[in-house]
C-alpha cells in the first residue's frame, strides 16, 4: 500500500482550480481541508501553510510544490492534492510555474514521520510520467485514480 492512499480521500482531491497567485492555493486549500476535517479551522491552517512558506518555497521544481506543516489538533497525517487550470509564479528553484500541489498536514509531535512522509511524496512527485498523469486527469475522480493506483505500480 503506498503512502498517497493513505493521505487522500476523494474529498481532499481538487482538479483543474482557478488560482492566480502562492496564497491563493494556500487559502483554497485551507477552506477545502477545514471543510473536510471538521476538528481543523481554515484559519489554523492558512497560518501553518504561509508561515512555513516564509521560511522557503516548498516548491520542489519541474511545476511541483508541497507546501507542508504541523497542525494543532491534528491526530494523523493528511493530504490534500490539487491541480490548477493555469500555472503560478510559486518562486520555484527552476523558476518553472508550479500547477501540481501536494499539501501534507501533520500533527505536532509527528516529527520523523512528517519528514518520512516528505521523502515519500518528493519521491513520487519526481517522476514525470506519474505527474504527467495527474495533469491529465480531468475531475476530481480521475485525479485520485490517477494518484493513487500509479502509485501502486
Amino acid at each position: 500500500m503506498g503512502c498517497l492512499d493513505n493521505l487522500l480521500t476523494p474529498d481532499r482531491v481538487l482538479c483543474r482550480l482557478d488560482a492566480v497567485s502562492k496564497k491563493r492555493v494556500l487559502e483554497l486549500a485551507a477552506n477545502h481541508v477545514a471543510l473536510t476535517e471538521l476538528a481543523l479551522e481554515e484559519d489554523q491552517v492558512y497560518s501553518g501553510l504561509l508561515e512555513r512558506e516564509r521560511l522557503g518555497s516548498t516548491a520542489l521544481g519541474s511545476g511541483v510544490a508541497v507546501p507542508h506543516c504541523r497542525v494543532s489538533g491534528l491526530r494523523q497525517p493528511l493530504g490534500c492534492l490539487i491541480t490548477l487550470e493555469e500555472a503560478i509564479d510559486y518562486d520555484a528553484p527552476d523558476e518553472v510555474p508550479v500547477d501540481l500541489f501536494f499539501v501534507l498536514l501533520v500533527p505536532p509531535d509527528a516529527a520523523q514521520e512528517h519528514l518520512d512522509l516528505l521523502a515519500e511524496v518528493a519521491r513520487r512527485f519526481s517522476d514525470v510520467t506519474y505527474c504527467q498523469g495527474l495533469r491529465d486527469a480531468a475531475s476530481g475522480d480521475s485525479l485520485l485514480r490517477s494518484a493513487v493506483e500509479s502509485e501502486a505500480a
